[in-house]
C-alpha cells in the first residue's frame, strides 16, 4: 500500500475517534474505503488500523468487482477484502451515490 494513495479520515465523535482508511486507484483515481477503526483516541484508532493492515486484513475474503461509472463507459476492476459481499459493497460505495455507479459483476476470489 503506497502512501501517496492512501488517505487517514479522522472524526471525532461522542467519546472516541473514527479512523477510515482510504485507498485511491491510481488508474482511475476513484477512492475506496479500505477498513474503519474506533479508538478512545487517534493513536489507539491507528495502531487498530495498523493491526488490521499487518495481520487481520488476510483472514478476510477477498472479492473482485467490475463496474463502471455512468457517463463513462468504460469497465472497471477492482478488489476488495470483507467480511461478505455486503461489506465489499459497502466498501465500494462509501462516499459515493449509489445512482451513479452500475456493478456488471461481484465474485469472491478462491482461497489458496
Amino acid at each position: 500500500m503506497k502512501s501517496e494513495n492512501t488517505l487517514f479520515n479522522y472524526s471525532s465523535k461522542d467519546n472516541h475517534v473514527d479512523l477510515d482508511l482510504i485507498t485511491i486507484n491510481p488508474r482511475h483515481e476513484q477512492s475506496f474505503l479500505y477498513h474503519s477503526e474506533i479508538g478512545i483516541d487517534k493513536i489507539e484508532a491507528l495502531k487498530k488500523m495498523m493491526a488490521y493492515v499487518e495481520i487481520h486484513h488476510q483472514k478476510e475474503n477477498s472479492y473482485t468487482i467490475q463496474w463502471i461509472e455512468l457517463g463513462e463507459g468504460e469497465l472497471n476492476t477492482s478488489y476488495f477484502r470483507g467480511k461478505n459481499m455486503y461489506d465489499v459493497l459497502d466498501k465500494f460505495f462509501y462516499q459515493r451515490d449509489p445512482n451513479l455507479y452500475k456493478i456488471y459483476s461481484i465474485n469472491l476470489n478462491p482461497t489458496s
